[in-house]
């Protein structure tokens, strides 16, 4: 029993210079996405075990895919995708990278994230899914192309209104309305394209 004790103490002791260890690379490579540093942060994912790709700010959740969203920086985006980043990694505010894109208008983000199996309908905190925020953007080309890959325009955020909701609110001069009934149009006839006839 007193062995159990003593081995159970040396691994809890070991732990934390492990883990002080990983967060400091985790802080390294974020900063050198954020400086694009694309030696150091190669530098850092390529040692052996090496999860640092998946890291997060300590105050605000983000990850490295973040960072690249919010700077519009696709060439990063697909390198840290072909790195393994989890596309599906929300920070503290339940906000994805493809939510990011989406409220950004970063179309090519959008294409980019769905295309690596980035979830199109998960909301954010507030339930805003990332067709909603192209709604409310009225950005039409950025919601025939999230409609395209499966985002669902009856998906309602906290306050029980969907992105088809917030499309009618806006009034007849808004096209909105239009353009998520005629992408939902164009994606049902692709479905039924599909297969042998």
């Amino acid at each position: 029993m007193k062995n159990i004790l003593l081995a159970a103490l040396a691994g809890s002791l070991l732990a934390g210079p492990l883990q002080a260890q990983s967060q400091r690379d985790g802080y390294k490579f974020l900063e050198a996405v954020k400086k694009r540093q694309g030696d150091e942060a190669t530098l850092l994912l390529e040692e052996p075990g090496s999860v640092l790709v998946n890291s997060r700010d300590i105050s605000s959740g983000e990850t490295a895919l973040h960072i690249v969203t919010q700077r519009r920086d696709a060439v990063w985006l697909r390198f840290l995708l072909s790195k393994g980043a989890n596309p599906n990694l929300a920070d503290k505010h339940g906000t994805t990278p493809l939510q990011l894109a989406a409220q950004l208008g970063f179309s090519e983000g959008v294409e980019i994230l769905a295309g690596r199996g980035a979830a199109v309908d998960v909301p954010n905190s507030t339930g805003e899914t990332p067709l909603i925020a192209a709604v409310h953007r009225r950005d039409s080309g950025l919601v025939r192309l999230l409609i395209e890959k499966g985002a669902d325009p009856d998906r309602a955020d906290n306050s029980g209104r969907t992105a088809r909701d917030y499309a009618r609110l806006m009034g007849a001069r808004s096209t909105m309305l239009e353009e998520i009934e005629r992408a939902e149009a164009d994606r049902g006839e692709q479905a039924e394209a599909y297969g042998p006839s």
